[in-house]
């Protein structure tokens, strides 16, 4: 499926400010994949396709995990928003029909992360931080910089923002986010 036929499948499944942002993921996706050296197709695409889950209820996105086998942990039945990731990839790969893993993956893991991302994953992941229409978040400006000079270290400090927020608020935090970090702590150093 080309991504015409994809962004008109997306207009019909996400209201306009996801769509506006998916947007914006794509087209920041494509700059950063430019930065850095990355396939600037896949870079669009996995951008383009990182949240074609988000629009579907919590309980919908339950059920469709169930559906399809896919494993949900304690986290994520208490916190079903994260599985818009993991469905996400799956659906990229039979709805959208993508059979690149690479971007499989970047889609899979945007959300939280995980050690020894790849380049991709990481453009992916960095882009749903910092795109254009993100409502101002703590350090963006610098995490938006770090972005085209260093992704690791924009990698980790988006990690350190996340769970930060996530530690002042009720909401449970994914295992891998916290792997994640640790891994990026270790890998820059800091």
């Amino acid at each position: 499926m080309d991504t015409k036929k994809i962004l008109k499948a997306l207009e019909k499944e996400l209201d306009y400010k996801r769509l506006e942002h998916t947007r914006g993921v794509e087209f920041t996706s494509a700059a950063l994949a430019m930065a850095h050296g990355a396939d600037i197709d896949k870079a669009r695409l996995a951008g383009l396709l990182h949240d074609c889950a988000k629009g579907y209820s919590d309980e919908k996105k339950l059920e469709l995990c169930e559906k399809y086998s896919l494993p949900i942990s304690d986290v994520e039945r208490a916190n079903p928003g994260l599985l818009h990731a993991k469905l996400g990839s799956y659906l990229a790969h039979k709805e959208y029909e993508i059979d690149d893993k690479e971007v499989l993956d970047a889609i899979k893991w945007h959300t939280t992360g995980r050690p020894e991302m790849s380049l991709l994953e990481k453009i992916v992941f960095v882009a749903d931080y910092i795109e254009p229409g993100r409502k101002p978040l703590p350090h963006i400006d610098e995490v938006r910089r770090l972005a085209f000079a260093d992704i690791d270290k924009a990698v980790l400090q988006i990690l350190e923002d996340t769970l930060t927020y996530l530690g002042e608020g009720s909401k449970a935090v994914d295992p891998m986010t916290s792997k994640t970090l640790e891994y990026y702590k270790k890998a820059l150093d800091k």
